[in-house]
């Protein structure tokens, strides 16, 4: 990832608006990330990531930020909760559970680009085994095709809803330890290969026995060690770890009560973001080069509440700023994955075009300023909300005649379909 921080930034605009000073933040956090693997090994060791705290109101932007930055690198994400976590010695999760799910984020990362990898091998030997299983039973397909013609039929999708009787793993049901707990345990696994796999029929479509057989011979393909090498190295060097509602965990204890507790945690989430190694089932890993990020609205507690050795592993902290009316405009309308675009290709499926209108747009930015204002401040969280209730009549209301319905959003759209709600400031119990 050779990206300069300038690129990175602008790769965010594309889904994110405003909240330059975090960008110009995590592009420089990414980029140090790459000058550090340019280094000598001696050299690399001693450059820790600068961790960030990245304080604001809900909804505007924190998460995204870090999930897209993410994405940009290929990199392990995993979002947690500080306060899911309980300190050691009391009932709940360990702090140190956060680093198992980001080696197992990061396996799976790595086993779907290995996927990607084998795949065409994967899907050439499950076509041949459906050509023979088709062969075997000649009364089920044309008189004198050959099978290379067969397969060609298979891989052009001619034959996608063509049933076929094929042979798939039987694998046991997971127990769980503890019911309601979620712990569970698959007793096949661990007796690994001692014992043949147990195989049952199952009569599919050709395009399911296809995606079936190509899974399954893809498994076969891949070296689940070199999986777990890499995953593993991605994982300590290139991991980023979300902890959200970081401010819950904070305070200024009195000595016991809830505080204490507050302060066991950040005492336990220290080590990790300091840098140490954490027993996985894949192996010891290693936390001091995976990037934190810490993220919270800080409306009672301050960062200063947090312990000093904490602040300490966070020596960035940005503001992000609580959205305008200008900004919802521009959310409505400029990110490539923009919510008005994504119900429009939604209400295209059932033959409505949906057209926003800039005085529309407007009056739909304006609502939700308002509402954030009047009630709760949930950021641009709040535009879904008011979407879904202004197209609640139009998506119910489909009659699938499969005629193309144009809907244009405007002003006297959007004030016809929510004024009973704005008039009555009874919007907010339909939105969360």
């Amino acid at each position: 990832m050779s990206m300069t921080p300038r690129e990175i930034v602008a790769e965010l605009d594309k889904y994110i608006i405003g909240q330059d000073e975090a960008k110009r933040a995590v592009a420089v956090a990414l980029r140090n990330r790459y000058r550090r693997s340019k280094l000598s090994e001696s050299d690399r060791e001693e450059i820790t990531p600068k961790n960030i705290i990245m304080k604001g109101p809900t909804g505007v932007g924190k998460t995204e930020i870090a999930r897209r930055l993410a994405r940009l690198v290929k990199a392990p994400f995993l979002k947690v909760e500080a306060t899911k976590y309980t300190e050691v010695g009391y009932v709940g999760r360990d702090v140190e559970s956060m680093i198992r799910d980001l080696v197992e984020v990061s396996i799976r990362l790595v086993k779907e680009e290995t996927f990607k990898d084998v795949s065409e091998r994967a899907q050439n030997t499950a076509v041949n085994k459906i050509v023979n299983i088709l062969y075997k039973k000649k009364d089920e397909i044309p008189e004198g095709i050959a099978k290379e013609q067969l397969k060609q039929e298979i891989l052009s999708h001619n034959l996608d809803n063509m049933h076929v009787e094929i042979e798939v793993a039987d694998a046991p049901k997971p127990m769980e330890l503890v019911p309601g707990s979620g712990a569970e345990i698959n007793i096949g696994s661990i007796f690994g290969d001692m014992f043949p796999k147990k195989t049952k029929k199952r009569s599919v479509t050709i395009k399911e026995a296809l995606t079936i057989l190509t899974n399954e011979e893809a498994d076969r393909l891949i070296d689940m060690d070199a999986v777990y090498s890499e995953a593993i190295r991605r994982a300590e060097n290139e991991g980023i770890i979300f902890i959200d509602e970081i401010d819950k965990i904070a305070g200024k204890g009195n000595g016991s009560g809830p505080d204490v507790s507050r302060e066991g945690v950040q005492r336990d989430i220290l080590p990790i973001v300091e840098g140490c190694n954490v027993t996985t089932k894949y192996g010891n890993i290693k936390t001091d080069f995976i990037l934190f990020f810490g993220s919270g609205a800080f409306q009672v507690a301050k960062v200063q509440d947090l312990i000093p050795e904490l602040q300490g592993r966070f020596p960035v902290m940005v503001e992000l700023n609580s959205l305008t009316k200008d900004d919802f405009v521009r959310i409505l309308t400029e990110p490539t994955n923009a919510i008005t675009g994504q119900y429009k290709k939604l209400l295209a499926v059932d033959n409505i075009e949906l057209e926003f209108a800039e005085d529309g747009i407007k009056e739909i930015a304006e609502i939700s300023y308002e509402l954030n204002t009047t009630s709760e401040d949930i950021g641009a969280r709040r535009l879904q909300g008011v979407l879904e209730l202004l197209l609640n009549d139009v998506s119910y209301n489909v009659d699938g005649s499969g005629e193309v319905k144009k809907v244009v959003v405007d002003k006297e759209f959007v004030d016809k379909n929510l004024a009973k709600e704005t008039k009555n400031f009874n919007i907010k119990k339909y939105i969360l």
